[in-house]
């Protein structure tokens, strides 16, 4: 298994770490046009495998057309938030969707039938970017996975519960408008509602979903960037492909709305494995249905205003 992770800044490199230490690949290529970072980071994992006994290849590229032959691309390349800055990841569309497309465009005849894991944000936006540059069967953007492990993580310490007893999804935007899907939600085998009401506990809902949308400003301002949690939700979603385990996962995948003129990304629990399969929509309640289709709105136009301004 050749995994190609293309972006080796502060979410690329936590991210390929996670996935070689994960044995997710047999060659791991890590690729940035920074002259020489991605050199000196395979160094680093180099001597990783020195320590873990992992006997994985490793090699790197500073020119996205040098990554060849591989099964699974993750794109994370792009501009980042900036710390201390009020800006949304909407704001980040044209300048990365540049970005998203050059790669594209290198990678795509060079990794025939390869899959494709977009990370650069606005990553639903991206997703459809990199899907109409690469003309590649399996794409998808990671979705809200990632809000969906803050939405556990909050609960589990809101009701102070094991977060292994936490089950539960975000769909729609990764995002303003993510959506917190309380009907899939449930401690153990008991719907959440079902279980604060019969522990006696009042539920705050509103101050759950203010934590999944806001924490991430927390962590980029005091950080410089989220790291450790997304390298986590990247993982398991290259795994999910890798291992073929058909898991629940919320990544964003091509959908069709009424309104809209072409399938949006949106983040949807579906089964995903060396395929992307169906997704629990159905199952959803009317605002929860409501909520995902208002955010493949937002998302087809934030995806509209980048190929306007690429083309």
């Amino acid at each position: 298994m050749h995994i190609a992770q293309i972006g080796t800044g502060r979410v690329g490199r936590p991210t390929a770490y996670a996935i070689m230490n994960a044995e997710l690949a047999d060659t791991l290529t890590v690729c940035d046009t920074k002259p020489e970072l991605a050199a000196a980071f395979a160094e680093e994992l180099k001597h990783v495998t020195a320590s873990t006994g992992l006997n994985v290849e490793i090699t790197s590229c500073d020119k996205d057309e040098q990554v060849n032959g591989a099964d699974i691309i993750l794109i994370s390349a792009g501009k980042a938030r900036a710390p201390g800055v009020k800006m949304t990841r909407r704001d980040l569309a044209i300048e990365n969707a540049k970005i998203v497309k050059t790669v594209s465009e290198a990678t795509a005849s060079r990794n025939r039938g390869a899959k494709y894991i977009v990370i650069s944000n606005p990553v639903d936006a991206m997703g459809m970017v990199c899907k109409k540059y690469t003309k590649a069967d399996f794409v998808i953007s990671t979705g809200t996975n990632l809000e969906s492990l803050r939405f556990r993580s909050k609960i589990a310490q809101t009701l102070d519960v094991p977060v292994s007893q936490v089950r539960g999804w975000v769909g729609g935007e990764h995002g303003d408008a993510a959506i917190p899907l309380w009907s899939t939600t449930k401690i153990g085998e008991k719907q959440i509602d079902e279980y604060a009401t019969s522990s006696g506990m009042v539920l705050p809902k509103s101050e759950i979903e203010a934590y999944v949308k806001s924490v991430s400003k927390l962590i980029v301002d005091n950080i410089g960037a989220t790291e450790f949690g997304p390298a986590a939700s990247f993982r398991d979603i290259t795994r999910a492909i890798v291992q073929n385990t058909n898991e629940v996962l919320p990544v964003a995948a091509p959908v069709k709305f009424e309104g809209l003129p072409e399938a949006t990304f949106v983040g949807v629990p579906r089964n995903l494995g060396n395929a992307i399969g169906a997704s629990i929509y159905p199952d959803f309640s009317k605002d929860e249905q409501s909520g995902i289709r208002e955010a493949a709105r937002a998302i087809y136009q934030t995806y509209q205003l980048a190929i306007e301004n690429i083309e």
